[in-house]
């Protein structure tokens, strides 16, 4: 027997293949774990769900939180079957996972025909340069939001 990890993403894997197999989406699955037990489960929906934002992981952290009635998951770990793109990562940071463990790495879904690569670099590349113009508008209106966020004497940290 291997570590007792290893049932989860046993169980990651074969959300990703059922995911397939049933024409749900792309061959991605995720489950978050607490305290040895599976809270939830996510298959990648982009396609079934016509949402681009439905990776397996965002759909795992999203149920795990609505289960355990709290936004924050220190105590929990995500297993995917592949290594998380810049948005599952930023919400796994977001979600505050303990720990990520994943299968197939960002190349080997590269050279499936999920190339995240080009995201990955345009985190890094300045706004001015990005394939997708960012232009600033109305920051001090803005700010107004920020400000009264700051104001907020009971407001929920995160």
């Amino acid at each position: 027997m291997g570590f007792p990890e290893e049932r989860f993403m046993r169980r990651a894997i074969e959300l990703a293949i059922e995911n397939v197999r049933n024409g749900g989406g792309g061959p991605f699955g995720a489950v978050v774990v607490r305290n040895g037990e599976i809270v939830a489960e996510g298959v990648n929906l982009v396609t079934a769900s016509k949402d681009p934002t439905a990776h397996a992981e965002v759909v795992a952290i999203r149920e795990a939180a609505r289960k355990l009635g709290r936004f924050e998951l220190r105590d929990c770990d995500i297993y995917a079957s592949c290594e998380p793109c810049p948005m599952c990562l930023g919400a796994i940071y977001w979600a505050r996972l303990g720990r990520v463990f994943y299968g197939g790495s960002r190349q080997d879904a590269s050279a499936a025909g999920f190339d995240d690569a080009f995201i990955y670099e345009q985190v890094g590349t300045p706004r001015e340069q990005r394939r997708i113009m960012a232009i600033q508008m109305m920051r001090q209106e803005a700010l107004e939001a920020l400000e009264a966020w700051q104001r907020t004497p009971d407001k929920i940290p995160y």
